[in-house]
């Protein structure tokens, strides 16, 4: 794991969930506590997530009472107790009382800290270690994220074995930034994205091969095409062709099908559930963007498009930003934060426009 915590960024569908709870699977099979958190971007957010702490922490150190326990570690079950009863998370025991003084204070900076203390200082006595993980952080409230960093700056500067593993927008690693600014230097920071097209070329033609099938080379660069080498789409597309084939070799028939029956179901779900949660007015934003293809684009050009003052723009951007559906990669500009958004906006424009969506 080394001595830093792991930040995953990258935009949606690439695989940053599945690989996040890999390694997730991989820390509980070498015997470490972990919490596994998704955060959310809500008013009760912030309620939510650290009750969610501190239920799984509870559920997580029950397999530790099951365990020879030290002096260090009844404490630390104790600071768990503690912590869960402050937060009113969980009516289950561990059957240790509460280490009294300890991550009770209400303060959620303090009692992490407290916690990992604790927690990290016991575990590392039996080799193992406690790790945070935590899915979409972007959204998470600014005291949880803050507190969450200034616990993995202490627990850097003391070696204690604790370590926070995110994931999150292409954006996070400055949202982490802005809300404690030594945060650049306490992760390894790891971008998804596209796959090089040998990798994806492999990721399509790996699966098919070991049930007997294979691709008529130009199926494979057909599917490659479409796929821009997303792995979502790749699985989508994949998939599809598997299913169109009507023998142990897919081909460029197949693949044509494949891409026009996938694009289809792309657009119905994929695309169509995040177009819909936006209201009228921030549909007009992400038409505007449209212009730009996948590329970020400028909040001022967007204004212009709207035909409205850049001021104006604050409002929808951040509602968007709030929803998932775009992300700032840098000020002054957004981005989708879903591969294919504009493509899909120009496949759809008359039906988009023919229900009001894009209506000024």
């Amino acid at each position: 794991m080394g001595d830093r915590g792991i930040v995953l960024t990258g935009l949606r569908g690439v695989g940053k969930t599945v690989l996040l709870n890999e390694m997730h699977a991989r820390a509980e099979a070498a015997g470490w506590l972990t919490v596994r958190l998704e955060a959310r971007r809500d008013e009760r957010g912030a309620t939510t997530v650290r009750r969610a702490l501190a239920r799984e922490l509870v559920v997580a150190a029950r397999k530790l009472t099951r365990t020879t326990l030290t002096g260090r570690l009844r404490d630390a079950l104790g600071t768990i107790s503690s912590f869960n009863a402050k937060i009113g998370a969980t009516s289950i025991e561990l059957g240790i009382g509460v280490n009294a003084g300890r991550a009770d204070s209400g303060d959620v900076e303090v009692d992490l800290l407290e916690l990992v203390e604790d927690v990290a200082s016991a575990l590392g006595e039996k080799r193992r270690a406690f790790c945070v993980f935590v899915d979409e952080m972007q959204d998470l409230d600014a005291e949880t994220m803050g507190a969450l960093i200034a616990a993995q700056h202490v627990a850097n500067q003391r070696d204690w074995p604790f370590y926070v593993v995110a994931a999150g927008l292409p954006d996070l690693p400055r949202v982490l930034t802005e809300t404690r600014s030594y945060a650049e230097r306490l992760f390894n920071y790891r971008p998804l994205g596209k796959l090089a097209r040998a990798d994806a070329a492999d990721a399509l033609r790996e699966p098919a091969e070991r049930l007997g099938a294979e691709y008529e080379p130009e199926a494979l660069e057909r599917l490659l095409d479409a796929t821009g080498g997303y792995p979502y789409f790749i699985q989508e597309f994949g998939q599809t062709a598997w299913n169109l084939a009507a023998g142990r070799v897919i081909t460029d028939a197949d693949a044509l099908a494949a891409v026009q029956f996938g694009t289809e179901q792309l657009d119905a779900g994929f695309f169509r559930s995040r177009w819909e949660r936006a209201t009228r007015s921030e549909r007009r934003l992400l038409l505007a963007m449209a212009a730009d293809g996948d590329a970020s684009s400028a909040t001022i050009d967007v204004a212009r498009r709207m035909s409205l003052l850049p001021s104006s723009l604050g409002p929808y951007r951040a509602a968007l930003i709030g929803k998932g559906l775009v992300y700032a990669p840098e000020h002054g500009r957004i981005a989708y934060t879903v591969p294919g958004m504009s493509a899909y906006v120009d496949r759809n424009r008359d039906d988009l426009d023919a229900a009001g969506d894009l209506a000024r």
